[in-house]
Order: structure tokens, then sequence, then C-alpha cells
């Protein structure tokens, strides 16, 4: 049986049901005593004593025996007093272990319905409590937990449907007007007013593919399950996303200062943590000073495997940082690179760490600038 913790339903059964017994109990101790009080009254005799001499020598051996009686009346009652606070200490104990014997009983079902519910989460909402039994009030609340658990899994069914149709239902329009551009580009002395729009619709429809991708990686990192869980080194992660990103890094002559461990390995998705890691970087990249820099290290501690992305610019508000991790928040145009974000890519971050099991934290620099801290759980690094 667990432990009780203080102020739980569980204490306060448990002293309710052993103030019940004690209570009876000291009742019953009560009456025993009282009753056991009553005085034992002397008969006369029907015949007085014949002489004078007779009367005295009778009444000296009444008072003899009504002493004797008063004493032992004393004696008895001072045992039945001291067996009686005995018997009321053992039921004090007494009334305890079985007022916790009790609430044990009566809310272990409630115990097994919330340790079944803590074990569900969106990647198993198909588990149901299914608790058996007559049916009362707790069988009543765990059967309203299981239809509840079951519209919850027929809304995240219907929403990963909605997000693969609708990946597949945009994305054939947009590959649609690029050939369609192409095309037209494609015919021999096209205009020049041709050319300038075909470039510029081009651009927005890169934009749209940026943002629709941006969204379905949202999604799956939030409402998917984690199926292809693997080792993954982050050092490795942030070297090709510094890799690819050498054109952008030097066009804005930002200075790079890259610290990695070799011990910075976690456990989870390679396709959502390469993207948490790129977006980290682009976040660093785009939204920075023209020849400012960007700081990245990885390490490995008791509290798990952190990377850490800060980058140089102008003092930001924290309260204003904070409101970065929802979805198209932004700090204003005034922040370099803002006027082209789509408003996702911390916001990608924080669901594909959540996802994970980590911790994500935002903090405006005191100097100026933003500093991005994920913490994911630490994993053994592949072997060979």
């Amino acid at each position: 049986m667990g432990k009780l913790r203080s102020g739980t339903v569980g204490r306060r059964f448990t002293i309710l049901y052993a103030a019940g017994f004690l209570g009876s109990g000291i009742v019953l101790l009560a009456l025993t005593f009282l009753m056991s009080g009553s005085r034992l009254t002397s008969v006369a005799p029907e015949q007085p004593p014949s002489g004078p001499s007779d009367l005295a020598t009778a009444e000296r051996q009444i008072r003899d025996l009504g002493r004797q009686l008063a004493d032992v009346h004393a004696q008895q009652n001072h045992q039945l007093l001291v067996g009686s606070l005995i018997a009321l200490a053992v039921m004090v104990g007494v009334s305890f272990l079985l007022g916790r014997v009790l609430a044990g009983r009566v809310l272990r079902p409630l115990r097994l319905i919330t340790a079944a519910t803590r074990r569900i989460s969106a990647e198993s909402l198909h588990q149901r409590l299914a608790v058996a039994g007559p049916v009362d009030e707790v069988k009543e609340l765990a059967d309203t937990v299981d239809g509840l658990l079951e519209r919850l899994e027929a809304s995240f069914v219907a929403q990963r449907r909605f997000v693969g149709n609708a990946a597949h239902e945009l994305r054939t329009p947009l590959a649609t007007m690029r050939a369609s551009l192409d095309v037209a580009v494609a015919k021999p002395e096209p205009a020049a007013q041709t050319t300038a729009l075909a470039d510029r619709l081009r651009t927005e429809l890169d934009r749209v593919d940026h943002l629709l991708d941006g969204f379905l990686v949202l999604a799956r990192a939030q409402h998917s399950a984690l199926a292809d869980r693997t080792p993954v080194s982050l050092g490795e992660l942030v070297q090709e996303a510094l890799t690819a990103r050498a054109a952008d890094i030097t066009a804005r002559t930002l200075t790079v200062e890259y610290e990695a461990r070799p011990d910075a390995w976690t456990r989870g998705s390679p396709a959502l943590l390469s993207r948490m890691v790129e977006n980290m970087v682009d976040n660093a990249i785009v939204h920075n000073q023209e020849g400012g820099w960007i700081g990245i290290s990885t390490e490995h501690d008791d509290t798990g495997t952190h990377l850490v992305v800060e980058s140089g610019g102008r003092v930001l508000d924290q309260g204003q940082v904070d409101r970065l991790t929802q979805p198209f928040e932004r700090l204003g145009a005034d922040r370099t690179g803002s006027e082209g974000s789509s408003g996702l890519g911390l916001s990608i971050v924080a669901a594909i760490v959540e996802a994970h099991g980590g911790r994500l934290a935002l903090l405006a620099r005191p100097e100026g600038g933003l500093c991005v801290a994920a913490v994911l759980p630490s994993a053994a690094g592949r072997e060979g």
C-alpha cells in the first residue's frame, strides 16, 4: 500500500476512520467503568441480636467488613482505571491502523485510475482504464475518462489525417504553378515582363512552400509518435547545419565560435532533431547584425545533453522573447530579418524539444542578442 501524503484525501479518510473507531472505544470503556462503579448494599439482619454484648460485637464486625469491602472496591476501581487507560492507548494505535487500511482500500481504485491516466499520452491514446467491478461512482468515473480518451484519440487521428491530406493537396498545386512558370519562361524570346513576373512568383511560391513545410514539421512534432528514435549526435547535426549555411554566414560576414563535445548525444528522430538544429542556427544567422557573431556549444552533464546557440544584436525585452515559442510570434520588423520570417522557426524548435522530453529556454542577453538553450535527455553514442 502506498504511503499517504500529507494533505491528501487518504490522510483525511484515515483521520476520519480513526476518530470513529477511537470515539467508539472511548464510549465503550466509559460505559464499562460507570457500570462497574455501583456499590454493594448491605442487608440488615431480620432479627436483632439477643443481648447488648452481642449487638456491640455485631456492629464492630459490620464496620470491619465495610472497611474491607471499601478497600477491595477501591483496588478494583484502580485496576479497572489502569486497564482502561492501557486499552485506550492500544485502541489509538489500532484505530489509526484500521483507518489507514480502510482508507487505502477505499482509495485504491482512484490511485489505479490516476496512475493509468498518467501513463497515457498523445502517443498512447488507444489505451483505456477498463476498470472492472460493480457499477459505482468509481467505475462511472473511469468510464467517463475512457470516453474522454476515445474522443481525444478520434480528434488526434482526424488531425493527423488532415495534415497528411493537406500536404498532398497543397504541394500538388504548388508544383503545377512552378511547372507553368517554367513553361512560360522557357518559350522562345519571352517578354521581359513575363520573366520578371515569373521571378517574383517563384519567390512567393518558395515562401509558401517553406511555410507549408514548417506547418507539417510542427504538426508532426506536436501530434505524431516518434517511432524512429535512434542515438543522434548534436555535434554532427550542428556541423552539418553550419556547412550547409556557409555561404549565408560569409555573405553577412558573421563570426562563428563553435565548441563541441564528443559525448553530446541524445535519442530521438534524426529528421526532427536535424530540423531543430537547423532552425536554431538559421535564427542566429537571419536575426543578426552585419558583421555580428554566433556562439554555439554542445555539452553533456548530469541534467542531459545541452545545445546552446547565442547571437549578437540589439537588447531585447525578455517578456517578448518568452512569446517566441508561439507560432507567428515575432519581435517586430525592427528586428533584423523579422520582415522575411515566417514566425514558425522557434515554435518548431519548442515543439521538437517537447516531443523528445526536453526543455527549451530563450534568454535575452543583457549585452544584446538572444540565447537559445535546448536540454535533451542524454543517450550513449553509436558503437564503433
